[in-house]
């Protein structure tokens, strides 16, 4: 039975949640669809989904898979799209969508850029930290920052985004350093509003009963907090507290010595960057290379701490 297909067939049943969808979809019996399932998981040795006369769901093995069968595809497909499009030229309107902080200070100022190589490309850029639907609304594509939990869409990592918190060198050298997670008590915490998205807390690796790192979620108070990122950011490069942000807003203030880490030692493992667009056979070319873009300015180091180079 083709590799190909018992992967295209798995993709299609995990974010359809069903046997049936999958298999109308594509125009085959459930059964069939079925057995290119069970093909796959013998050959991989390894149960990818729990199937009940109700619903179907995914194993933990097979959440991970999913997403690297949605990377796999998606390239298979920009690789064929390379060949068959030649000398073609990327035309029409390109909707997007990021998160208002980050839209901001990485995806608006490439925008432009992108268009200066594409000329017969229109764009709209849409800014909001509200997920977006971006098949019930038009867009194209979007980038998310954080856990990819939407298995509905086609995912492309694109760079790591890690966690952590910075202060101001002449606060820490006023208040001291904390030394441990649990010292944030004692600390002004800047923190997001309780009506923000942020509901779980800062999150720290601690060691675990068995030895093994454990990933401890912290909610600190604090005297000031705010709804909006990039306030807290202003707030913590002006030495008001310990903010928690991302590598993307601080890296180019550590850099430059006006902010510096404390507590790296129980910094959490990364999550990540995604371009992510809905399903769909073929990928338009705009959105292909508008991807391609991102990729390659977010995998150069200097991008982050000093924006778009030239």
């Amino acid at each position: 039975m083709d590799k190909l297909k018992q992967l295209e067939s798995f993709v299609s049943v995990a974010t359809r949640g069903s046997l049936t969808a999958a298999a109308r979809a594509e125009g085959v019996a459930p059964a069939i669809m079925g057995r290119r399932l069970d093909a796959l998981e013998e050959r991989l040795g390894v149960k990818l989904l729990v199937r009940t006369t109700r619903r179907i769901t995914l194993t933990h093995e097979g959440s991970a898979f999913l997403e690297d069968c949605q990377r796999l595809l998606a390239d298979l497909a920009n690789a064929e799209a390379s060949v068959s499009a030649g000398g073609v030229k990327a035309s029409g309107h390109l909707r997007i969508t990021a998160p208002a902080g980050f839209g901001r200070r990485h995806v608006a100022p490439l925008v432009p850029r992108f268009r200066e190589l594409h000329s017969d490309v229109t764009i709209s850029l849409n800014l909001s930290d509200r997920v977006v639907d971006l098949a019930g609304e038009g867009f194209d594509c979007a980038v998310r920052v954080g856990d990819f939990p939407d298995s509905s869409l086609v995912s492309v990592r694109m760079a790591d985004n890690r966690r952590l918190c910075v202060a101001t060198p002449g606060y820490l050298q006023r208040h001291g350093t904390p030394e441990h997670p649990n010292d944030l008590a004692r600390f002004d915490c800047l923190t997001l509003s309780s009506d923000a998205s942020q509901t779980r807390g800062w999150a720290f690796l601690l060691p675990g009963k068995n030895g093994e790192g454990e990933i401890t979620h912290f909610k600190p108070a604090g005297p000031l907090d705010c709804s909006d990122g990039q306030v807290l950011h202003d707030w913590c490069v002006q030495g008001f507290g310990i903010a928690w942000r991302s590598t993307w807003e601080v890296e180019q203030e550590i850099a430059e010595g006006r902010l510096v880490e404390v507590l790296a030692a129980f910094a959490a493992p990364p999550n990540g960057i995604y371009a992510v667009f809905p399903q769909r056979k073929h990928l338009p070319l705009r959105v292909r290379l508008w991807i391609d873009f991102l990729k390659h300015h977010y995998a150069q180091p200097q991008f982050w701490r000093a924006g778009p180079s030239p």
